[in-house]
């Protein structure tokens, strides 16, 4: 169980990375044959992208809405995906820096201020930098490479968390939240630090996004089934309606979780685009309502091509969107949990 997310997030991978982000700069063959980026430290602001006490991208909102993070009951936090890719100069390694300054700001730029925004109306939000391994960590060959790449990025998952319990959290509830790659942490540092143990009693709900997670993952953290439910977790990954990852197994995929981001039900029932509060795409200030719908199909997320310039360069696997296409409904749904959680 212990690498159960690995292992699904290489097979997830392995069908969709050359397609997302093409081969670019790849690292050596063998993971000794690079020096791991020096060791973040926590009790360093700098060495994570967002947190209460300071102004970053995760305090933004579009449509001018406010963030309800000052005087928040409540904890969020979101750890990042792969943006260390093989695109820029350096990135040949199997591990980012934590102190590369262009990264963090394209971390930053991206998914800091388009993912982890939208769980500021329901708390505080914490989130790290760490040594995230490098995308090809997912499909290259040598897979043993790729896993101590992961293995090392997820060291620092779990210790920011620590860090976290141990300087910040004084008790108070918290969300999870994370996407990718933060899902393949998330999902093990669900698994070895909250599940089965007494802190899952501060857990409100997690949002373990874009990794297929079978059902039977966790032991005593179950699938969300409704929109108030706390203390479980949610989970989808987002296709073009009509179309499968490569590969596809009806087989394996029925035991995988999906949650209907539109109704945060688990059932197959169609959710109109009419359901949707509002997408936020390229011009973040800008609340697309209506833009997409929503169904759970056999292990995936369906959602039909939204009518707006330039939608069929989506491609297929609308994994990028998976926070985007529903930050509305994911902002609301997460100030109601909290709500439900307090008034347990």
């Amino acid at each position: 169980m212990k690498y159960i997310f690995f292992i699904f997030s290489i097979t997830f991978f392995t069908q969709n990375a050359f397609a997302q982000y093409g081969k670019k700069a790849l690292p050596p063959t063998n993971f000794e044959d690079t020096t791991p980026p020096p060791v973040p430290d926590y009790s360093n602001t700098d060495h994570w992208a967002a947190l209460p006490e300071k102004e970053d991208m995760a305090d933004l909102n579009p449509g001018n809405l406010k963030h309800g993070q000052d005087g928040a009951e409540v904890d969020v936090f979101f750890v990042h995906p792969t943006l260390y890719a093989g695109y820029r100069k350096g990135e040949d390694q199997w591990n980012a820096d934590v102190n590369d300054a262009e990264l963090n700001k394209e971390v930053d730029d991206s998914t800091i201020k388009n993912q982890a925004s939208a769980f500021n109306l329901a708390g505080r939000v914490y989130a790290p930098r760490y040594r995230q391994a490098h995308i090809y960590s997912y499909y290259t060959p040598n897979q043993e490479a790729g896993k101590k790449a992961l293995d090392l990025a997820y060291q620092d998952v779990k210790a920011a968390f620590k860090y976290y319990l141990k300087h910040y959290n004084e008790g108070r509830p918290f969300i999870l939240a994370s996407h990718s790659q933060g899902t393949t942490h998330t999902g093990r540092l669900m698994l070895e630090m909250v599940d089965n143990q007494p802190i899952r009693e501060q857990l409100v709900v997690a949002y373990i996004l874009g990794i297929p997670i079978p059902k039977d993952s966790l032991k005593t953290i179950p699938l969300c089934e409704s929109a108030e439910q706390t203390g479980c977790y949610c989970a989808w990954r987002t296709w073009l309606k009509g179309h499968y990852p490569d590969n596809y197994d009806a087989a394996v995929e029925k035991n995988i979780a999906v949650t209907n981001p539109l109704t945060w039900r688990t059932d197959d029932a169609y959710a109109p685009k009419e359901l949707n509060k509002g997408s936020v795409l390229r011009n973040f200030n800008k609340i697309k309502k209506n833009l997409v719908d929503a169904q759970v199909h056999q292990g995936i997320l369906w959602a039909s091509r939204p009518k707006i310039l330039g939608a069929r360069f989506f491609g297929k696997n609308y994994h990028i969107g998976d926070i985007n296409l529903y930050y509305m409904n994911i902002r609301e749904n997460a100030v109601q949990r909290v709500k439900a959680y307090l008034r347990r």
